[in-house]
Order: structure tokens, then sequence, then C-alpha cells
């Protein structure tokens, strides 16, 4: 907790209470507390952006690793996700053509744990929710997880992937790690071919290909579970383009997702690696660090969930 910064937008009254809790839920000292003032929709400008990131790089000290972002909006910097461009850098000529390879992430299934003393980059989460009630909630998860899996004698946890008949929404498919037991960490790895998800039980991720799933009602979550799926605007937290948002993973009681915020294509570089998340969080990796590691062209993607969660011991 102590490497990392909170960004509280004083603009915004969601912010400002989801801000404060998580201070107080990490205990985060003044000094890791950045307060500014941003327009609440869904895109910053170019120069909004520029404004902001530089009040980040003027505010925090060389020991802070990863930025907690206290809001929902704003979610993107023209067709950047505003995490891809905090760490990244704004990307202008992406834009033009979004369904192209976008700038890779030094930090894709990197050892390091001080992304910004070893990079340079600082990766970001969203502490986003569909109101405040339910932020608090997943920040709890957050804390409530820790260091609480991986133990002996603790029942198993599950990672369900799931082949849908939708192809180009499951072209991770392949890269789904192979079903059974991992033995030494307690999580029991499924992979099947279906449509949704129903009734699972100690389900700690959940990874698909659709633009809408269903049945989420019906899911049991651990603290700290994490869940995406692979659709083009899973991302635009306005709903914007109709498909579904990853608000409904955090208001499911999953602690973190993902989605792209622009048109990606159906390329799974810009998606969680199926197998690299899962590697780097029984690893003890906490939640961002596993999240963005999984990711190799992250510059449209947004992470959002409770950053410092880490459910398994470090190995």
């Amino acid at each position: 907790a102590r490497e990392l910064g909170l960004v509280i937008n004083t603009s915004d009254p969601y912010s400002v209470a989801v801000g404060e809790f998580y201070r107080e839920a990490r205990r985060l000292t003044d000094a890791q507390v950045l307060r500014v003032e941003l327009p609440r929709r869904a895109e910053l400008t170019l120069e909004e952006f520029e404004a902001l990131q530089e009040r980040i790089k003027a505010f925090f000290g060389p020991e802070i690793q990863a930025l907690a972002l206290a809001w929902v909006e704003p979610f993107a910097v023209g067709c950047n996700s505003i995490t891809g461009a905090l760490a990244l850098g704004y990307d202008a000529a992406l834009c033009s053509r979004s369904c192209e390879p976008s700038r890779p992430s030094r930090y894709f299934n990197s050892a390091t744990a001080r992304p910004h003393s070893d990079l340079q980059l600082r990766p970001s989460m969203l502490l986003a929710a569909k109101d405040v009630a339910m932020a608090e909630a997943m920040i709890r998860r957050g804390v409530a997880s820790d260091h609480t899996l991986g133990l002996r004698g603790a029942p198993d946890v599950h990672a369900h992937y799931l082949i849908t008949k939708d192809k180009a929404r499951s072209v991770r498919a392949p890269l789904f790690p192979a079903p059974g037991r991992i033995a030494g960490f307690g999580v029991e790895v499924h992979v099947e071919q279906a449509e949704v998800l129903e009734g699972a039980e100690r389900l700690l991720l959940y990874e698909t290909g659709k633009v809408r799933v269903d049945k989420l009602d019906t899911l049991q979550w651990v603290p700290g579970g994490l869940a995406d799926h692979l659709t083009s605007f899973g991302g635009r937290l306005d709903g914007k383009y109709g498909q579904m948002s990853a608000l409904e993973w955090i208001a499911s009681g999953a602690t973190g997702s993902y989605g792209t915020v622009s048109e990606p294509c159906s390329h799974p570089q810009k998606f969680p690696h199926p197998q690299i998340v899962l590697l780097h969080y029984v690893q003890g990796a906490t939640l961002i660090e596993a999240y963005w590691k999984s990711v190799a062209w992250p510059q449209q993607g947004l992470f959002i969930g409770e950053p410092l969660a880490a459910p398994f011991p470090l190995r």
C-alpha cells in the first residue's frame, strides 16, 4: 500500500466519497493522495489529459509505483483508455487505426514488482462501480481477500474459461490453460464449451467472449475474484455502444475487471492473457499487477477494481 498513489476528483461526489473510503481502507498517507478537478464526462480532451498527467508527475515521488483513480468517468482520452494513456502515453495515431496493433507494454509478463522504478511506467486502475455503495463493497472485498487463498487445508477455488459459439470473441481459446487442479495453489481450472456459467461456487476467475453475459446473479465469488468478457466496448462504462460494461462484473461480486474503450478488433493481445493473469495472481501478485502484466497491448484497455487485492501469499 505504501507504493500506491490515489487520485481523487474533487468535482465528483462519487470520487470524493470512494476516494476517502479507500484512503482509510488501505491506510494511505496524505502524501499518497492527489486531489484534482476534472470534468465529469466519459472522455477527456488531450489538453485536459496532459494537465492531469503533469499534476500526477509533479505530485508523486519515485516510490509510487502504481495509481488508483477514484472515479467512473472519465475513462477515456479519445480512443485511448485513461489507464492505458497514463501508463504508456497518449497515442493519437491509434484513433485512425484502432483495429491495428497498438503500443506494446514493457510491463507485459515482466518479473518486476517496481514498474515505475524499473520501466518508467505506472499502471493504474479505476475504483469504478455503479454507485458508492457498490464501490465500497468492492474495496471491502479486496481488503478481505489478502492472503486468504492457497493455504494448506483450505477448500479449492475455481477458474472458469468458457469457449462460446461467438468465434470472433472466443479468440483466446487457444491460450486457455489445461483443465485440472493446479497442485500447491488450491485452484481448479475448468475449460468448457458453453454460452454461460451458472451457479458457480468459490469463483476466482471467469473469462469468456460475449457481447453480454447472463446469469451473473447466480455466481458466488471469493473475495479478490476477477472476470472479463472479450468484446469491443466492455470498457465503455457509459454503455454507449449497447454492450455489457465491465461494471456488471463488479456488481455481481467480482473485485476486478477489464474492457476496451474503442474498437480493438479481435486481437487477443489487447485482452488479458488467460494463463498469464492466473499465473501471476496465484504467485502472490496484487490484482493490478496480475491484470496489467497479462495484457500485451493495453492502450485501449481499461482496468477497474481494487488494485491491492492479493488473495495468494507471495511466492
